[in-house]
């Protein structure tokens, strides 16, 4: 097991700096996720790790030993790709033993000179075996590529990292091939893949569904640089910024833009055709940091918009409600995705099925205020 450290990393093609001295601390034993939209940079930080693309400066770390100089083969890392890459014409078994295979003592001399191979047959043969029972594979051993479902495919590409018993695996869209329910099941299986192993993982995605049930911590990436580092829930509940807000989260964060008006004792977030009442301790802050009689972004979660009707848990008052239109409903089952509309304003809330709202309807919903957040308009920094 290893922690791995990123000191100052940067990464530029020609003139476009895709990665943009980044600093990130892996833990030992943790599973990492890098996310973030195409192009942000989270592949390249991983092939830099995995010593696929040379740095241009900073440094990489892989348990206490600076890497930057060191060849992909000898870093001790086992890497997981996107399209499996197993070879075609050999069996599960091979694909999975074929690095075993060619891992030969350092002897000075070039391969194949350096005959003496670092695992015995034997040794091979139980690190194979081993991977392909914690991975169901042991009935698929003689079988090639092309007889296996994708699921399949991807535990083999797995299993042939396993074996090698790296110190860190690296993962870069592991689930992206699979259809949607065989996502899930995979999804699940690399959990407990980890647990078993307790090896120090590092995956790459940009499906934030994704990263937030399997990560230990997540790092939120945008532009080359990581926006906020933290467990899933904290990213959900506290966002650093504004994008991090709206990237985690699905449906994603409905914003707004709001002027701030201060009104008695309350300050209202104000959005032109409806307004709505700031918490005590958020007023305050509002007017401790000079914020009222500004505009700032408002941003609240579809999940905790409700209908009026229906809601039970959060009290409705005249501080906290507004009437909106629906313009489209999705129903999902268990809840109605609604697209609503206030004036200019446009948000979506899930509502629970009970919900009787129809398209063209107008109905009350309910904010709540105990989840809201307010964003610095110009910085896009997080108020609370």
């Amino acid at each position: 097991m290893a922690r791995v450290l990123l000191k100052d990393l940067t990464k530029t093609f020609n003139k476009v700096q895709a990665v943009k001295g980044i600093n990130l601390e892996i833990r030992d034993q943790e599973f990492m996720v890098l996310v973030g939209p195409s192009g942000c940079g989270k592949t390249t930080a991983l092939r830099m790790i995995a010593g696929l693309e040379e740095s241009s400066s900073g440094e990489i770390v892989i348990d206490e030993r600076v890497v930057n100089d060191v060849s992909p083969k000898d870093r001790d890392i086992a890497m997981v790709f996107q399209n499996y890459a197993l070879y075609p014409h050999m069996t599960v078994y091979d694909n999975m033993s074929f690095g075993l295979k060619l891992k030969r003592e350092p002897s000075g001399k070039p391969w194949p000179m350096n005959a003496k191979r670092t695992y015995t047959k034997e040794e091979i043969d139980r690190r194979v075996q081993q991977a392909a029972e914690i991975l169901g594979l042991k009935p698929l051993l003689q079988r090639k590529p092309k007889e296996l479902s994708g699921g399949q495919r991807q535990r083999v590409a797995l299993g042939r990292a396993i074996v090698r018993h790296p110190k860190v695996f690296l993962m870069d869209e592991p689930l992206s091939n699979l259809d949607a329910k065989l996502r899930v099941q995979t999804r699940a299986e690399l959990i407990k893949l980890h647990r078993r192993l307790g090896i120090t993982t590092v995956y790459v995605t940009h499906d934030q569904v994704e990263a937030m049930t399997m990560g230990d911590r997540i790092a939120v990436m945008s532009n080359g640089l990581i926006q906020q580092v933290d467990k899933p829930l904290t990213l959900y509940n506290h966002p650093a910024n504004l994008f991090v807000a709206t990237f985690i989260g699905s449906p994603a964060m409905n914003t707004f833009p709001v002027t701030l008006k201060e009104e008695g004792s309350d300050v209202f977030a104000d959005a032109g055709s409806f307004k709505v009442a700031l918490r005590a301790d958020q007023a305050r802050m509002t007017k401790e940091r000079g914020y009222v009689g500004k505009q700032v972004t408002f941003g609240i979660r579809p999940e905790h918009i409700f209908d009026k009707r229906l809601s039970g848990l959060v009290e409705a008052t005249d501080k906290n409600s507004l009437t909106v239109d629906v313009d489209v409903t999705e129903p999902l089952g268990h809840n109605v995705e609604m697209h609503l509309k206030s004036g200019e304003v446009m948000m979506v809330a899930t509502i629970d099925s009970a919900s009787s709202a129809k398209i063209g309807d107008r109905i009350d919903v309910i904010f709540d205020m105990e989840k809201a957040h307010l964003f610095d308009k110009e910085t896009e920094q997080a108020l609370f």
